[in-house]
């Protein structure tokens, strides 16, 4: 390993079917008021916000609620969560859900006292908060973006047709979370399709950069193999609970910060996938798969070598026989079947995306370093074509 990191993770993560039991310990370690955040109403279905409300009351926390926090939050929503946070003197907030409520808590946390407007502080300036954050801990119900576990918060603003992403340092990070696969049971398909890929192509944003030999892609190249062969179950029988669990686990620790330790990171992929989300509002997991085989074919010859291993130590593609160049190809052909076999889209048309709208994506995507090639906007607008 070349890279030189410091690595800081202060989540406490309760594991398991009974992990839910640690909220009360976990509760007993904040004030009075406790803001309960939350999208629309599954868990009040499957019975969790129930349960969650009990624990609260036991705690004898007061409780105010945002709820109807939406699968890509808006800039509005984060206003009106500020709001709510504020009026109550949040000491907590406890986020219940998936990725996108997670990430909407922690964007509530570090924006509620803000001096100016957290949009322009924080996601447009990328600014870090000087201001007084309310600690989050989380309940996880949909595994795939790892936000239970790491800083990152995405926001999204129709009007100015941007979705953009921050990652804040370790003091945004949860301070404690609760996975208990079996709360992922009630999970639609589709949503648990798009973030079985988006934990994927998460692992594949940290191991895509480097020539060095190191510690961190050996790790990434089982976290891959191990969400491989579980979503194969899952899909077939999504409530096997072991393949649940090792998919659960693969997700949280895809991106916690600990396979970037001494990488350089290629965060294209989600930058594009991110830019066609502010534009059509799809699902963030699926519009990743949509552009994710384009993109890695156009950046594969600078980074060959990875590539080759990809193939090989991931997919299993014997290279005897084969260039290098034929070897990288049959392992992005064999990532390609895999997305097939899972169901997860494979094409951009699918989630709306027009020709139309290629000119508001491309100025919506920001170009970074970091992996083997930046990228130009033309690039950006090739990939788009490919991947219609």
């Amino acid at each position: 390993m070349l890279g030189t990191f410091t690595y800081h993770n202060p989540c406490r993560l309760h594991f398991g079917p009974e992990a839910l039991d640690a909220l009360a310990g976990e509760l007993a370690g904040y004030g009075d008021s406790v803001v309960l955040v939350y999208g629309g109403g599954s868990i009040k279905r499957s019975g969790l916000y129930d349960q969650v409300m009990a624990a609260l009351a036991a705690a004898g926390k007061q409780v105010a609620e945002i709820s109807g926090v939406m699968s890509n939050p808006t800039v509005e929503k984060l206003y009106e969560g500020c709001a709510i946070a504020r009026e109550a003197n949040a000491d907590l907030l406890l986020a219940v859900g998936g990725g996108s409520v997670i990430d909407y808590a922690k964007a509530v946390s570090v924006s509620a006292y803000c001096d100016g407007d957290p949009w322009e502080t924080y996601y447009l300036h990328m600014d870090e908060p000087a201001n007084k954050i309310i600690p989050v801990g989380d309940i996880l119900t949909m595994s795939g973006t790892g936000s239970e576990m790491n800083a990152g918060s995405v926001i999204t603003n129709h009007e100015q047709g941007l979705k953009i992403g921050h990652v804040f340092g370790s003091e945004v990070i949860p301070r404690f979370a609760i996975v208990n696969p079996e709360l992922t049971f009630s999970v639609p398909d589709y949503q648990m399709k798009a973030g079985i890929f988006d934990a994927f192509n998460h692992i594949q944003e940290q191991y895509f950069s480097g020539t060095d030999d190191n510690t961190s892609d050996y790790l990434a190249e089982g976290l891959m193999k191990s969400l491989v062969h579980a979503s194969r179950i899952a899909v077939a029988d999504p409530e096997d609970y072991e393949a649940r669990s090792n998919i659960s686990w693969v997700c949280t620790w895809a991106l916690n910060t600990l396979i970037a330790c001494g990488k350089s990171t290629d965060w294209e992929v989600h930058m594009i996938g991110q830019a066609i989300g502010a534009v059509t509002d799809a699902t963030h997991g699926m519009t990743l798969s949509a552009v994710a085989p384009a993109y890695y074919r156009r950046i594969m010859p600078y980074g060959l070598p990875k590539f080759v291993r990809f193939a090989t130590e991931v997919w299993g593609v014997a290279p005897e026989g084969k260039t290098d160049e034929q070897i990288a190809e049959a392992g992005l052909a064999a990532m390609e079947d895999w997305m097939r076999e899972i169901g997860v889209v494979m094409h951009a048309s699918e989630l709306g995306l027009t020709e139309a709208m290629f000119d508001d994506v491309v100025k919506g995507t920001f170009l970074l370093d970091g992996g083997y090639k930046k990228l130009a906007p033309e690039d950006v607008r090739a990939i788009l074509a490919e991947s219609m």
